[in-house]
């Protein structure tokens, strides 16, 4: 069976996914295919799937519910990984801290929750609700509130909808756990930044408690289905000695911005962030030319030959030239051969207050958002 989603990063054309029913134990593509999503941040996409597979093995496959399907009724919970990447790599968390926040803002709430949910899709944060929804005996929703990563808290959909972000519940591997309630999510963010840090710059977190009907108004629907379509592609396309990385563009429906040769990274972790810049020396037709990405956790801007081609919240995604693999902002390294591929976000991201919340401007790049196909976005017109 098959059935047309519209595409969290593709709104000029809907894309034909297989919805997802359940998880099982091999999570490779969709750990794939949300890595490419994630712009390059969301955690390490090989140690989400390691965690998520693990945790299917102990306690059975996963189902997986689509939006539209859920009671209006519906508690749903977000678990995530908050902190910076880089430390992550080396800092892994338990597959019991997952499930540890959800209990832990669960008992605050005074609530039962009966779903499981992705607050981002990208890397290790969207297989980590897999852990928390294997070991609660809870489905999982087939959606996210972004369509993509950001770095924080804020930045997502439900922000927009009014959804708070607290009460929220922080837990780390030693067994600490911490709830905030703030009087905004910007705040929610500051605060529970601030933790994270003293808690070794990365923590879990649950957080965006929702209804079943508030879900479905502030999310974007099939990213899991969609992440599993992008990585199968990949592999698919290798298999058959095509190029992986046109067959990604294709169901992005984005476009190949440049080609060449990891020249330096600068990367330094700073308050709970993991924050640089690459800078990309050209090959093929872009030899002679220099592209230079932006990274906070993930891509936030790339400029070609000194001028801007796409900015968030449009995805910039850096893949393997090769094998079409994603590379996240933590593990670019020199001489790395790389294609960059920009994809348009969902639109609302391309509103005013989309713009306000997670636009290059927030993150102090003076410059308009300009989309994936390098024109400027219609939110800064409105």
């Amino acid at each position: 069976m098959t059935t047309t989603v519209t595409a969290p990063v593709a709104d000029t054309r809907p894309v034909t996914v297989r919805p997802l029913t359940e998880i099982g134990a091999d999570c490779s593509a969709l750990a794939r295919g949300a890595a490419v999503l994630g712009t390059g941040g969301g955690g390490d996409p090989y140690i989400g799937r390691l965690l998520a597979e693990a945790a299917v093995r102990e306690h059975g496959p996963v189902p997986v519910v689509q939006v539209e399907d859920l009671p209006d009724d519906a508690v749903v919970l977000n678990v995530a990984m908050i902190g910076a990447p880089t430390v992550m790599v080396e800092k892994l968390p338990s597959g019991a801290q997952f499930a540890e926040a959800i209990r832990s803002l669960a008992t605050h709430l005074g609530v039962t929750p009966t779903h499981v949910a992705c607050i981002e899709v990208g890397g290790v944060n969207s297989t980590s609700p897999i852990v928390a929804a294997a070991e609660l005996g809870l489905p999982l929703v087939d959606g996210d509130g972004m369509g993509r990563a950001f770095p924080e808290v804020q930045m997502v959909l439900p922000t927009l909808s009014g959804i708070s972000a607290t009460p929220m519940a922080l837990a780390d591997e030693k067994g600490n756990t911490a709830v905030f309630a703030t009087v905004d999510n910007r705040w929610a963010e500051r605060l529970a930044r601030t933790a994270t840090v003293e808690m070794g710059c990365s923590a879990i977190t649950a957080q965006y408690a929702m209804s079943g009907s508030e879900l479905k108004q502030s999310y974007v629907r099939g990213s899991l289905s969609l992440s599993v379509a992008i990585g199968e592609a990949l592999v698919d396309a290798r298999a058959a000695n095509e190029d992986p990385v046109v067959a990604v563009t294709a169901v992005l429906g984005g476009t190949v911005v440049f080609e060449g040769k990891v020249a330096d990274v600068e990367r330094g972790t700073v308050t709970g962030f993991a924050r640089g810049t690459a800078r990309i020396a050209g090959s093929g037709s872009d030899t002679g030319l220099e592209a230079v990405l932006r990274f906070q956790n993930e891509h936030l801007l790339v400029e070609v030959a000194g001028s801007v081609r796409t900015t968030t919240p449009d995805l910039i995604v850096t893949l393997d030239a090769e094998t079409g693999e994603p590379i996240t902002t933590e593990g670019l390294r020199f001489g790395a051969r790389v294609r960059i591929v920009t994809a348009p976000a969902d639109p609302r991201w391309h509103t005013p207050a989309g713009l306000a919340l997670a636009g290059p401007r927030y993150f102090g790049y003076d410059t308009p958002a300009v989309r994936h196909d390098g024109t400027v976005s219609e939110g800064e017109h409105a």
